[in-house]
């Protein structure tokens, strides 16, 4: 999921943000769990498993008809009505499947569909069946990566080239195939513009509108990527000290101007690794691949720069607390999840409030030397 974008009113370029987009990994899981939060899993499956019962009842009716693959079934009947068939039970019955399932039955379903078409006689509602691939195209280009898609939508331009070819060669004229080509390649080419469309929509839903940083949202999304990704885990919690009285004073527009100047100090301060996000109030949170060595010194920097002398009248300082975890130096020692890393980051921000402020706290979740215990190997 993107990082933060800086300030309010700073827009990423089309270049960055077509970046973004490409190498946005997709959180298949936090898809899941939005989904089944509001009840949508369930009702997902059973269209799904629908489409596969469609299938094969259409592999039935065609089954030994001019426009069917040859035979009585025949083996391309059977496989498709087979194939239909197993996909519904597979969604119907089965719980919803992991992100590596997910994608082996898609691209199985990419590759049955081009084959079986490509058995039936009549060449142009063979074509027709390409269709399908967009069906397919807008499950991936929901529930994965535009690189994903892009693979898919390589296959499918291919599997359209290959329709085409076949009607031009098997008597049908050159203009025919080539308004086929053009009709089937429209419908595959428009999945990746509304997946960007899509995921611009997502991407703007996991923003906070005012300072132009991750949400709460976004940040439960991009911690967990974080904490995976690196054997060393540093959650900083800052909060503003007496931002009341700033709103009381000069008004909540001035705090509000404050609030968009923390975070761009904060944002440019913590580097491209970091993810930085806004939290609620006048509480922010940045979440580094620091080592516990590092973690005092650059939780004293941010701090720092957050207390800047402003180019206007109003300072704020801010009250840090730290939560690191380092598996360099402990390699066995289980891993916080991202939920107790904020939690003891913001126990040890309000220790750091409780002593006066402007204070950096470290909680340090690896164990001394002396009170580690492995985990059983």
């Amino acid at each position: 999921m993107v990082n933060a974008v800086g300030t309010k009113g700073e827009s990423m370029d089309d270049g960055k943000t077509l970046r973004a987009w490409w190498n946005d990994p997709v959180d298949y899981r936090w898809l899941l769990r939005t989904l089944a939060a509001r009840s949508a899993l369930g009702p997902l499956r059973v269209l799904i498993g629908f489409a596969g019962a469609v299938i094969a009842v259409m592999g039935v009716v065609i089954a030994g008809t001019p426009v069917g693959p040859p035979g009585h079934p025949g083996i391309p009947s059977t496989i498709g009505v087979v194939s239909g068939t197993l996909w519904a039970l597979r969604w119907w019955l089965l719980p919803w499947p992991n992100k590596t399932e997910s994608l082996v039955l898609i691209g199985c379903a990419d590759v049955l569909f081009t084959v079986e078409f490509l058995q039936v006689q009549d060449r142009l509602f063979g074509a027709m069946g390409a269709v399908l691939l967009v069906v397919t195209g807008s499950y991936v280009g929901f529930f994965h990566s535009a690189r994903v898609l892009a693979a898919h939508s390589v296959w499918a331009l291919l599997s359209v080239i290959v329709f085409s070819v076949r009607i031009a060669t098997g008597g049908g004229s050159v203009q025919l195939a080539i308004a086929v080509a053009l009709l089937l390649v429209s419908a595959v080419i428009v999945l990746p513009a509304l997946q960007l469309l899509y995921w611009l929509l997502r991407t703007e839903s996991l923003l906070d509108p005012l300072t132009g940083l991750l949400n709460r949202r976004g940040l439960e999304i991009r911690l967990p990527l974080l904490v995976a990704g690196y054997p060393a885990i540093c959650v900083m919690t800052f909060d503003l000290d007496r931002f009341k009285s700033v709103n009381d004073t000069w008004g909540h527009r001035v705090g509000d101007a404050v609030l968009v100047r923390t975070a761009r100090r904060l944002h440019d301060a913590a580097g491209e690794a970091a993810v930085v996000a806004r939290t609620g109030g006048e509480e922010f949170v940045v979440a580094a691949p620091i080592a516990t060595a590092a973690a005092r010194t650059e939780a004293e920097r941010l701090r720092r720069a957050v207390a800047e002398p402003p180019e206007t009248a109003v300072e704020v300082t801010a009250s840090v607390g730290v939560a690191v975890f380092d598996a360099t130096i402990c390699p066995r020692c289980p891993r916080p999840d991202p939920d107790r890393l904020l939690h003891s980051a913001d126990a040890a921000m309000y220790r750091a409030k409780q002593s006066g402020g402007n204070l950096v706290v470290i909680d340090e979740l690896t164990p001394p030397p002396d009170h580690r215990h492995p985990v059983p190997g």
